[in-house]
């Protein structure tokens, strides 16, 4: 697949407004309880603030049509405060999406190693990447990439 990944930008909104939902939708499959559908007009507005804001960034990958298939993005982490017992370290968490028809074809791949050259470029050292449990297709790529369990988190829900 002849693909380009590139930094996005604002006409990028429109089809990164697509991949939040189609990767809310496999989510809310996983898990209803936790997930949702997000409003459109929202996460165009989050887009929009993220790619104006300029401090952090959103790369997507483009097949030669011109048809946008995936995208990352990547936050940078605020240092915790004095009162954590966390040790403060330059740090991004990375959101990839890629649309299902187009997995296994080195797409998530070329979009992490972008995010990874930005966030190396910014100083970063650690990257960071919240996985539902039972999202294994996401497990295994980010395995594959190096990632390793660095926690868990466990919720409980109240009886109202």
């Amino acid at each position: 697949m002849d693909l380009t990944v590139r930094a996005a930008g604002v006409r990028d909104v429109p089809a990164l407004v697509e991949l939040r939902v189609a990767n809310a939708e496999a989510h809310v499959l996983l898990d209803p309880d936790t997930y949702r559908i997000p409003d459109r007009a929202a996460v165009a507005d989050h887009f929009a603030a993220v790619l104006a804001g300029g401090r952090d960034a959103v790369f997507v990958a483009e097949r030669a049509d011109g048809r946008v298939v995936g995208m990352v993005e990547v936050l940078l982490r605020t240092e915790p405060p004095a009162h954590q017992i966390l040790r403060p370290e330059p740090s991004a968490e990375v959101h990839t999406v890629v649309l299902p028809d187009v997995r296994g074809g080195g797409v998530g791949a070329a979009l992490l190693a972008a995010a990874r050259r930005w966030a190396a470029d910014r100083g970063v050292t650690y990257l960071g990447a919240g996985i539902h449990h039972a999202n294994a297709g996401a497990v295994r790529f980010y395995t594959r990439h190096g990632f390793t369990t660095a926690g868990v988190r466990l919720t409980s829900r109240l009886a109202h």
